[in-house]
């Protein structure tokens, strides 16, 4: 890739700017479902907090929105949201029960896919268990308008396989220098090893816009110069006392703190994510919906 400036407002402002433009999609391709990953290469950015977040302000947007929690060893985003669910994804891979049996609600009328905790059994999924997620979840297509996906945090088969069936992947990262590290190889790794092309990067624990802006910067400079990708500033969300409260109360900040910059900057990320240009086509056989988005490819 030729090395060029670096101009990440452009983009960002690029994002936002999208809102004001004519639809151009039929209404047919509107009803396709939406799938995003929201994964990290290092734990404890605020990666499920993020994802509980924009799930609340995308379902206040009108959006029938499902999360499915991937950290399949160490699930937690029930707990964000103060659910007790009798069943988790540890039992549909075990052969227990269906995937729409474990459905449980939430906020807004969320859909959540709870994952077990403190089970190792599953934390590298085989080919077969891949396959009935897969064909369990395309049976789903018409019920849901976004899915977001929580992945665990690292490099594991686990977090490899959910990024790739997802369309979108978005890495959260904090100006720490370990956890820029662990982003870019994350990266690294979905691109060398998966042709990964397209990243979206959300800096959390900021202390002002300029600090992600340098995040941002370091990690597409890098990316330029020793991979094939791009990567687009999504947003980003400031250090905030007030998550430790809402985490502590199992409530999410936007519901508890709606006025706060921290609130006010998971909106700004929510319609960022709404803005994002939806693609039609599959990435490959093993991404979720692909059997709905080569349906509408074929009619194009």
């Amino acid at each position: 890739m030729v090395e060029q400036e670096v101009r990440p407002m452009d983009q960002a402002g690029t994002l936002r700017a999208m809102k004001n433009e004519p639809e151009v999609q039929n209404k047919e391709a509107l009803t396709t479902t939406r799938v995003f990953s929201i994964t990290s290469g290092k734990g404890g950015v605020g990666k499920t907090a993020t994802v509980a977040n924009m799930a609340v302000l995308l379902a206040k947007m009108e959006q029938r929105v499902l999360v499915l929690d991937a950290d399949l060893g160490l699930a937690n985003i029930d707990v964000v949201f103060g659910l007790a669910p009798s069943y988790n994804l540890n039992h549909f891979f075990a052969g227990d029960i269906d995937l729409s049996s474990i459905l449980v609600e939430g906020p807004h009328g969320i859909k959540i896919l709870p994952a077990g905790s403190g089970v190792q059994r599953f934390t590298r999924l085989d080919s077969q268990q891949k396959l009935r997620l897969l064909d369990a979840l395309d049976s789903m297509h018409n019920e849901f308008d976004i899915v977001l996906i929580d992945t665990e945090a690292g490099i594991s088969e686990n977090v490899t396989y959910f990024n790739t069936a997802a369309q979108e992947i978005l890495v959260v990262t904090t100006p720490e220098p370990t956890a820029i590290t662990d982003a870019y190889a994350l990266m690294k790794l979905l691109s060398n090893q998966y042709h990964e092309k397209h990243f979206n990067l959300i800096v959390n624990f900021i202390n002002d816009e300029e600090e992600a802006l340098d995040v941002y910067r370091k990690l597409t400079m890098v990316a330029n110069r020793y991979l094939d990708i791009s990567i687009d500033f999504m947003g980003s969300i400031p250090k905030d006392t007030q998550m430790v409260d809402a985490i502590r109360k199992q409530q999410v900040m936007v519901e508890l703190y709606p006025e706060s910059k921290t609130s006010l900057a998971f909106e700004s990320l929510a319609r960022n994510l709404m803005q994002e240009p939806q693609t039609l086509e599959a990435k490959g056989s093993i991404q979720f919906f692909w059997k709905r988005l080569l349906d509408f490819g074929n009619k194009g």
